[in-house]
């Protein structure tokens, strides 16, 4: 026990403060029992915080504040690491993470082919909400989280400002693979698809608002 405790502790040391962790990122050092007694003890030592059942950080202090808030983002993905499950960032908030939109929703939620949840993480709360395949299409890259985006604007909601904006965030690889999730989407999602996937820099002019 001592030794997985040890393993358990150097790697805990190695990351930066703000590191999000679960149990299944130690099970290369001992078993699910062992890894847990460890966490457990470095919890009632101070050396990380547990946030959630199952999922702990390496808190950032601050020297007047003490320990500060965990990234949400960063725990869900610590979440869906830990369940095996893809995650995709939903609705408003994708459009607000493209700059499409200055609303910030108050609560965090993701699609997921996991189980509909919520999860509290002290005062704030993360939401799960299970989705199926064609709706988890690009799940954890910046082409799916256009596809969730451009959902949510609807098809009266897109115009040519839009499709530039988003042409102008996306890298040659986001492109291509915007290219290939065209045949998942809407009908009507589908010629912004193909004008954001676009090299040529007049291409957001063929979208027009309805």
């Amino acid at each position: 026990m001592k030794s997985v405790q040890a393993a358990v502790l150097s790697r805990v040391r190695k990351q930066r403060p703000g590191a999000i962790f679960v149990p299944a990122d130690f099970l290369d050092l001992g078993s699910r029992a062992a890894v847990d007694q460890a966490l457990s003890r470095l919890v009632r030592a101070n050396v990380i915080r547990r946030l959630s059942r199952g999922v702990y950080d390496r808190p950032k202090r601050h020297p007047r504040l003490g320990a500060l808030s965990p990234s949400l983002p960063k725990v869900a993905a610590a979440m869906a690491r830990s369940t095996g499950s893809r995650i995709q960032v939903h609705g408003a908030r994708a459009a607000n993470q493209l700059g499409l939109s200055a609303q910030v929703p108050a609560q965090l939620v993701y699609l997921t082919d996991g189980a509909t949840r919520t999860v509290r993480v002290g005062r704030r709360a993360i939401g799960f909400r299970h989705a199926s395949p064609r709706a988890l299409v690009g799940a954890g890259t910046t082409a799916g989280l256009v596809l969730q985006a451009l959902r949510h604007l609807g098809p009266d909601g897109i115009s040519s400002d839009v499709v530039a904006t988003l042409r102008s965030k996306l890298r040659d690889r986001d492109r291509a693979a915007l290219k290939k999730y065209v045949r998942h989407a809407p009908a009507w999602m589908r010629p912004a698809l193909k004008a954001i996937a676009q090299e040529e820099q007049d291409a957001a002019l063929t979208v027009t608002n309805a």
